[in-house]
């Protein structure tokens, strides 16, 4: 089947999920890349809102991440949501680097290309594609609670594990038919 047969498009404010739940609760699969050459990681955490008069999403990313040089690449990217029973898949995908490794190959997830060229997966109930707005470093003189403080404190310890805020503009809302 193709992208058409299986999604259909809708506005980021179509998404019924509960943003709490979908940046809390549920993982997401982040892919960057195209169908000949892309990469993808699990994530969690995160926010949706508006930013620059338009519907954005942001998370943290390892600065090592081998996901975030393909976005700092290509300059679009996914997030992707899936049913429960994925969930397996969905943390093998975090459990080694695709820079390392042939995991694209090894995950039991069918990919797809989006109208766009960016790359899913059939299996996902729910994909957001993103353009790259800015990638910056959460400075920890910036926050001003401790645990927050702790948290990027902790973060910082070593240079390639320091967190890099990604924020995107969402440029399209694809929902599993």
């Amino acid at each position: 089947m193709n992208f058409d047969q299986l999604f259909i498009k809708i506005s980021p404010e179509e998404i019924c999920d509960n943003v709490f739940t979908l940046v809390g609760k549920d993982f997401y699969v982040v892919t960057a890349g195209k169908e000949d050459d892309y990469n993808s990681m699990v994530g969690s955490g995160g926010g949706f809102g508006l930013l620059l008069k338009k519907p954005t999403t942001w998370c943290f990313f390892r600065a090592d991440r081998y996901t975030l040089e393909m976005i700092q690449k290509e300059h679009t990217y996914t997030l992707s949501y899936f049913p429960n029973e994925y969930r397996e898949q969905m943390l093998f995908l975090g459990s080694k680097s695709g820079r390392d490794s042939e995991k694209m190959k090894e995950v039991e997830l069918t990919s797809v290309e989006t109208p766009s060229r960016d790359v899913s997966f059939k299996e996902a109930r729910l994909i957001i594609e993103c353009k790259l707005t800015a990638v910056t470093t959460a400075d920890p003189n910036d926050f001003n609670t401790q645990e927050a403080k702790d948290f990027i404190n902790e973060a910082y310890k070593e240079a390639n594990v320091y967190r890099k805020l990604v924020f995107g503009e969402i440029t399209c809302v694809w929902l599993k038919k």
